[in-house]
């Protein structure tokens, strides 16, 4: 996040437009790993933001090695969030309008494993269950695209 990092050198926590990918990776079973995140210590999709020159599924691949350990064959583009409904604030004050595409990553090689100081675990998660402390904006990613409903 090292583009991101250098723009809050200079606007500070103002808001700022942020493009990037999230990652769905499900196993055999069709549950959906997720990450606890160490910022919020909530569940949370593997994602993150562009860098400059990289594409957005350049960037979910990259995420998806960097946060989990995992390389996937292919992505498959699912749709593209952005707008109001994409606002997001982080716990210490950072906000976000995010511009996302989300995939789902097929062919996965790889154990999942914490690969970086943004998770602190990954797990796999029944969407046909309640998630116990999701995070608001994965759980209305998750929604606004179909993979569960919101109670």
């Amino acid at each position: 996040m090292g583009y991101i990092t250098d723009l809050r050198k200079l606007v500070g926590t103002r808001p700022l437009i942020m493009a990037g990918s999230c990652v769905l990776v499900f196993n055999m079973q069709g549950h959906l790993l997720l990450q606890r995140r160490t910022d919020s210590l909530d569940w949370g999709t593997i994602g993150g933001s562009l860098e400059p020159g990289e594409s957005l599924e350049e960037a979910a691949a990259r995420e998806l090695y960097e946060e989990a350990g995992l390389r996937a064959d292919t992505y498959k583009l699912i749709t593209v969030f952005s707008g109001q409904d994409m606002y997001y604030q982080y716990p210490h004050g950072d906000e976000i309008y995010n511009v996302m595409a989300i995939y789902e990553a097929e062919g996965i090689t790889g154990t999942p494993t914490v690969m970086d100081d943004e998770g602190l675990e990954l797990r796999y998660f029944d969407l046909n269950q309640p998630i116990p402390e999701i995070n608001p904006f994965t759980q209305y990613v998750l929604s606004k695209a179909g993979y569960i409903q919101v109670q």
